[in-house]
């Protein structure tokens, strides 16, 4: 699973501007609860997804008090979601085929 952390975070933000906590609930949406991730998991990924600058972040305050960190996808980003949208379009054709070829059972 730790494949489809790239792309999915970048398909989301590809809808639109987003925070930590909402990518969370996203993929747990996405996935009808399959997929749980942890802020450990993905500020890591969202990090370096920054600083290569796929995505890029702003600060805003929330309620007046407290601030959140938004993300949104860069032009970089767009293009390495369509990159990203090919291979994995790839790899699941060649599945397909791959388990047909198998004895029928």
């Amino acid at each position: 699973m730790a494949a489809t952390t790239r792309p999915l975070i970048l398909g989301i933000l590809a809808e639109g501007e987003s925070y930590g906590y909402a990518i969370i609930q996203s993929v747990k949406q996405l996935s009808d609860g399959q997929l749980k991730w942890a802020d450990g998991m993905l500020y890591p990924v969202l990090h370096k997804l920054e600083k290569d600058k796929l995505i890029q972040a702003r600060w805003q305050p929330t309620d007046g008090k407290k601030m959140r960190k938004y993300y949104s996808i860069t032009e970089e980003g767009l293009a390495a979601l369509q990159e990203e949208k090919q291979q994995w379009q790839f790899a699941y054709q060649l599945m397909a085929k791959a388990l047909q070829l198998g004895p029928q059972t």
